[in-house]
């Protein structure tokens, strides 16, 4: 009956937020108690737990909120900065640049950071609502992947280094064949990508560039911008949200243990690969820490499978990691918008990759 049931609530979480716009609106709250329900199910709701769920997203929506005030202060001269450079430079230049050294960054100043200045990078570039979230997700992708580099960016990475006792570098000797050109990758997609509007905002441009200071820009910006801009009341919401989200996932990893120990752990590395796809709406360190074990270093493979499966899709869903969260919460990406462009980026890259380590290889 425990399997049942947390087989049930699984089917909930990844339909319910796609069939009623009301779950999608509040999907914190219904994680949040969807992973109640999960650890209570699976008799893994305790003191520890509620304590774990209550510290751990201190850390994460602390930033989050110490960040949102800074820049929520500094928006008007951070807006004239962005208006600067986007008239001086290509926006597809920019675009390409922005993905690319925050997702090789975030390996050192964590993924945490790198998507707080990511979305309000993104917020202040001059293109349409539909458009900044294409280059959001794809900035998403790269982040979470370079963020597993070193055992600093991401408690995948933590856990990883911790479970199989390796030093600080053993990431990047074993990962970095693959990480370093897809965010290489994902960079030169969203140049492409803003390259072919870019066209559609000439108008825009032109506007900018008559204008002195880029006070032009901003104020274009402010007249053009879908996404509503902060308050202060926006700034706190989003890191109750995110403390929210985080709680949820707490309790949603602990609460799906027996479905992962019953079901994933010991498959082969071909299908471990494919099934670590569920990590699109649980945590992936939880996963991570039930899956890896010092015994796999016999033969690497297993462990790239492992971690390339729980990272690639991980940007596929909206709870899938920490980048997605803060991104959603602050560009208000709905989970049918994200899911339209992450799912299939998601599968495409999950394809490449179990080609490249299971057939070429091999």
């Amino acid at each position: 009956m425990v399997i049942i049931g947390l087989i049930v609530i699984l089917i909930l979480v990844l339909s319910l937020p796609f069939l009623f716009r009301k779950v999608e609106e509040n999907l914190e709250l219904f994680l949040f108690i969807m992973g109640i329900g999960a650890a209570i199910i699976s008799s893994k709701m305790n003191l520890e737990l509620v304590h774990e769920a209550l510290v751990e997203p201190i850390m994460i929506a602390g930033a989050v909120l110490v960040a949102g005030t800074l820049f929520f202060l500094l928006r008007e001269p951070f807006g004239r900065f962005m208006g600067k450079v986007c008239i001086k430079f290509p926006l597809a230049l920019v675009v390409f640049l922005v993905v690319l050294i925050l997702g090789l960054a975030s390996s050192i100043i964590t993924a945490i950071v790198a998507s707080i200045i990511l979305v309000e990078i993104i917020f202040q570039l001059p293109l349409e609502r539909k458009d900044k979230i294409v280059i959001c997700i794809l900035s998403c992708y790269s982040i979470g992947l370079g963020a597993a580099l070193t055992p600093i960016g991401e408690p995948l990475a933590t856990i990883t280094i911790s479970k199989l006792d390796q030093d600080f570098l053993f990431l990047i000797r074993l990962l970095g064949k693959y990480i370093i050109p897809a965010v290489a990758v994902f960079s030169i997609m969203a140049a492409i990508y803003v390259a072919r509007v870019a066209r559609h905002n000439e108008g825009a441009a032109e506007i900018a560039a008559s204008s002195e200071e880029g006070e032009g820009y901003a104020a274009l910006l402010e007249d053009e911008e879908e996404v509503p801009a902060d308050t202060w009341t926006g700034v706190v919401l989003r890191a109750v949200k995110v403390y929210l989200f985080v709680m949820a996932l707490v309790f949603l990893g602990e609460g799906f243990e027996p479905l992962i120990e019953k079901y994933i752990l010991g498959l082969s590395p071909q299908l471990l690969y494919w099934v670590n796809m569920v990590s699109a709406v649980l945590d992936n360190a939880t996963l991570c820490a039930a899956e890896l074990s010092p015994a796999m270093m016999v033969n690497p493979l297993i462990v790239e499978a492992i971690l390339m499966g729980l990272l690639i899709s991980g940007g596929m869903l909206i709870p899938g990691n920490i980048p997605n969260i803060i991104s959603a919460s602050k560009l208000r990406i709905g989970s049918k918008e994200w899911a339209t462009y992450g799912v299939p980026i998601g599968l495409v890259f999950m394809a490449i990759f179990y080609i490249l380590m299971f057939i070429i290889k091999a």
